[in-house]
């Protein structure tokens, strides 16, 4: 028993379709789409995570200084 009732065999044999309908150079080409995109999501992620920290980094900065002005205005 493999993975969700689909034997190993099975697997294999779907695998060899796949690769006999769309060749190896396509399928390649396919993966290397794909991890690009993965990669340029995570990174965006990242960026955007990064974006969000600095943002909230200045807005604390922000009320802190007119913190200090208000209280040196008293």
């Amino acid at each position: 028993m493999g993975i969700g009732g689909i034997s190993i065999w099975q697997l294999l044999i779907i695998l060899a379709i796949v690769i006999m309908l769309f060749g190896t150079k396509r399928l390649r080409t396919l993966g290397s789409d794909l991890g690009s995109a993965v990669k340029g999501f995570r990174k965006s992620m990242s960026d955007d995570g990064d974006t969000v920290a600095n943002r909230d980094t200045a807005e604390q900065a922000e009320q802190a200084d007119s913190a200090a002005d208000e209280a040196k205005d008293k």
